[in-house]
């Protein structure tokens, strides 16, 4: 199946042949709800099959099949970016779509794609009421959690980051330690680190490329950071983990 994009999305010329497509509204309702975590609008909006609905789906696509694969790969992309910005860390949402559209690709009925799409929605509408129950975290630091996520392999400053949020740097610094326990270098360091143990597990790309690819000052200085985090160097934990799925 063909990577959709937001481009092809836009530039699609469904208008054009007749195709009637469901209120904006209505669709911003329901990717609201699941980035509420409201069970109960989603619920309804689940029983009532909407997915599937004939009346405003569009057609991507001839095949049926394919076309309502089309669909969940548009839904998936859009709850991702939906609970991004309300909250859920930009990696664990796009680690969840990528869960779900790898198990796309095995379904061979309409049936299995729909229960699929369901599977998904309420997924990702359960994880984010319980990420509001249980973890209280203010708009400011939600932007700073993304901006790191998508300059993750820059030198990050948080100059820079208060800059793009329109806050002082004392005061994010302050509200982003109150709220995650720790400051925000910290949490810059432990992010980069986690894709660090990635890289170093699963390619063969050195210490020193892996320093160089998150824009650490130097290898030693990666090389102390990774020990401080994960308690070993670089170098032992490939040793130790090298294309394996422990830890």
């Amino acid at each position: 199946m063909n990577p959709l994009n937001d481009k092809w999305i836009m530039n699609s010329d469904l208008e054009q042949i007749g195709i009637k497509h469901r209120k904006l509204s209505e669709e911003y309702l329901f990717y609201k709800a699941v980035a509420d975590g409201n069970l109960g609008v989603i619920d309804k909006n689940l029983r009532a099959n909407k997915f599937i609905e004939a009346e405003g789906v569009g057609k991507l696509s001839k095949n049926p099949l394919v076309n309502i694969k089309y669909h969940f790969v548009i839904t998936a992309a859009m709850v991702t970016r939906y609970c991004s910005n309300y909250g859920m860390e930009p990696e664990r949402a796009f680690r969840l779509s990528d869960y779900y559209i790898q198990k796309l690709d095995n379904l061979q009925t309409i049936e299995e794609v729909h229960e699929l799409h369901d599977e998904m929605v309420w997924d990702f509408t359960n994880k984010m009421r319980m990420l509001k129950i249980s973890d209280k975290i203010s708009k400011h630091v939600v932007e700073c959690k993304n901006y790191i996520y998508m300059h993750i392999q820059d030198r990050i400053l948080v100059e820079d980051i208060a800059l793009e949020l329109d806050v002082t740097s004392s005061y994010l610094s302050r509200l982003f330690k109150a709220e995650m326990g720790m400051p925000i270098s910290k949490y810059i360091n432990q992010q980069k680190i986690k894709l660090a143990m990635n890289l170093l597990r699963y390619s063969d790309e050195s210490v020193l490329e892996i320093a160089n690819k998150f824009s650490f000052s130097s290898q030693s200085h990666f090389i102390k950071h990774f020990k401080e985090i994960v308690g070993i160097t670089p170098k032992k934990f490939r040793d130790k983990y090298y294309m394996t799925l422990e830890r």
